[in-house]
């Protein structure tokens, strides 16, 4: 049976603005009935830019206070950066490592993450960062992985649910009609990106429509939910 309102969810993401675009309505409507969500940011963006007089540390600083800023606006209990170089993930045991530590750190109920099975999907890190968060996922609750880990109170750690933003095969709605707003709002803090608010509201309020009015919805978020067994 689906979660409808998960106690600790952990929002593994490759970019600051991936979470805000797919599934800010969704957490914040989760924040507001007791979730506690947190962030992991697998890059800064650090060449999220199209300004050539920008370095790449000047945008990771900027798009790091950005996504600060729309975490504050949904209530988002706190955001961890990795820090890797944006487009340059890769699916390896390192990386898959390194995921499996936080997930065996926060202890999330629910764990939201890219759906790396999306057709046509362009960006490498989207990819890279989905496969990995599963993998990770299925590594951290067994304790015969990364034993190096278990030190202390730390322990393996079962999730049991995944969410798959952007999904190619969507099971699962969450209706956002009252939080559309919060998800503008949170957007709107990450300036470098987006420039025009009023252009952008318009165009997500269609795909929440459509997303949502086959299930009876006025506007929706949509993922793929997988039970992990």
């Amino acid at each position: 049976m689906a979660t409808d309102i998960p106690t600790r969810v952990l929002a593994i993401m490759a970019h600051p603005d991936d979470c805000e675009f797919t599934s800010a309505g969704t957490f914040a409507k989760w924040v507001a009935e007791g979730s506690v969500v947190e962030y992991v940011l697998c890059t800064s963006g650090n060449k999220g830019t199209w300004d050539p007089n920008v370095t790449p540390e000047k945008i990771a600083a900027i798009r790091e206070q950005e996504q600060l800023a729309a975490a504050k606006e949904l209530g988002v209990a706190q955001c961890i950066f990795l820090r890797h170089n944006d487009g340059e993930l890769e699916t390896t045991l390192k990386f898959r490592e390194e995921l499996a530590l936080v997930i065996r750190q926060r202890k999330p109920q629910v764990v939201v993450t890219h759906d790396p099975w999306r057709h046509y999907m362009i960006h490498p890190d989207h990819r890279a960062v989905g496969f990995t968060a599963i993998d990770a996922v299925a590594a951290a609750r067994d304790h015969l992985y990364y034993p190096h880990q278990l030190r202390g109170e730390l322990t393996p750690h079962r999730v049991e649910e995944l969410y798959l933003f952007g999904p190619q095969e969507p099971n699962f709605w969450v209706d956002i009609s009252n939080t559309f707003e919060k998800k503008l709002a949170a957007l709107s803090k990450h300036k470098s990106q987006v420039s025009a608010i009023d252009d952008l509201r318009e165009r997500l309020r269609d795909l929440s429509a459509r997303w949502g009015k086959p299930q009876g919805l006025d506007l929706a978020e949509a993922f793929r939910r997988v039970e992990v067994l």
